[in-house]
């Protein structure tokens, strides 16, 4: 069985520290060859600025191909397009574009007045510049907002004929939960690819957190699994472990890409990489 193609997500330095831990992540994973990596926005587009210098560093500093994640909170399509504008100038044309997440304390997504008032619109406006290939998001377990799968294979259906090439979909526990949401997208006629997007565990209770906030189901046997790795200290052997045997489910139902959220932490993505048969070939430098 051949090795998967694989693209990292990343997201933007905040502090000196935070920035050497991103420049050693991409140093340990960028030997895999990725198709492309990704550079996160933050909620309410927090990291703005810094997503756009993140972008347009690593792809000057390592050659890699870099998509940036664009949103439709907290800007007008003038600033929004602006934005996009900017990364084209610089040479980036992989948007990842989103409708974003609003401030923590917004209650609730609200267009900007003269925004984007969906992902769908900001999908339009970017296929009608001409200049990007456009990935989306999708969920296989329904959105917090969406009233069931079948209105989120609807919403994505509409992003790809929007304009939209590819889609990643949210993380998820099971190989089953993708293959269904794969299965209701091709019954409604999605042809474009729909890669799997997936999380190492890099601390359970963390990722408890960000599974309750995006509505994505928690086993009753993955809680109980940590529970008792955490009693004998063995979380990290059972991270990688459960993020290889998820890997090895989709490869073998016919899953060709797979697209890893790092959270600017190499170690377990790496190691699942090595296993499923990735040979990294030493390509990056240090830059000073």
């Amino acid at each position: 069985m051949p090795a998967p193609r694989v693209s990292f997500e990343f997201f933007p330095p905040k502090s000196l520290e935070a920035s050497f831990r991103l420049w050693d992540t991409v140093q340990m994973l960028a030997p895999f060859d990725p198709g492309f990596v990704s550079v996160t926005y933050g909620a309410g587009g927090a990291t703005r600025e810094l997503t756009h210098e993140a972008v347009t560093t690593l792809g000057k500093a390592t050659g890699l191909t870099v998509a940036a994640h664009l949103t439709c909170v907290g800007a007008s399509r003038a600033e929004t397009l602006e934005i996009a504008g900017r990364y084209a100038a610089a040479g980036v044309t992989e948007i990842v574009a989103l409708r974003g997440d609003p401030p923590n304390d917004a209650g609730g997504f609200a267009p900007h007045p003269a925004g984007f008032a969906s992902s769908v619109d900001l999908v339009e406006a970017l296929a009608a510049d001409g200049r990007f290939t456009i990935r989306v998001g999708a969920y296989p377990e329904p959105h917090p907002e969406a009233a069931d799968t079948a209105a989120d294979v609807a919403w994505l259906k509409r992003k790809i004929e929007a304009g939209a090439s590819a889609a990643i979909t949210q993380f998820f526990f099971e190989a089953d939960t993708f293959f269904r949401f794969r299965d209701a997208c091709d019954r409604a006629g999605i042809a474009a690819p729909i890669v799997p997007g997936i999380l190492p565990i890099q601390n359970w209770a963390g990722t408890v957190r960000m599974a309750r906030a995006c509505g994505a189901t928690i086993p009753a046997w993955l809680a109980e699994a940590f529970a008792a790795a955490e009693r004998d200290g063995r979380e990290e052997l059972l991270a990688t472990a459960l993020c290889t045997e998820l890997c090895d489910a989709l490869i073998e139902g016919g899953v060709e890409d797979l697209h890893f959220y790092t959270l600017n932490r190499p170690d377990i993505v790496r190691d699942t990489c090595l296993a499923l048969g990735l040979t990294p070939q030493p390509r990056l430098e240090r830059v000073a």
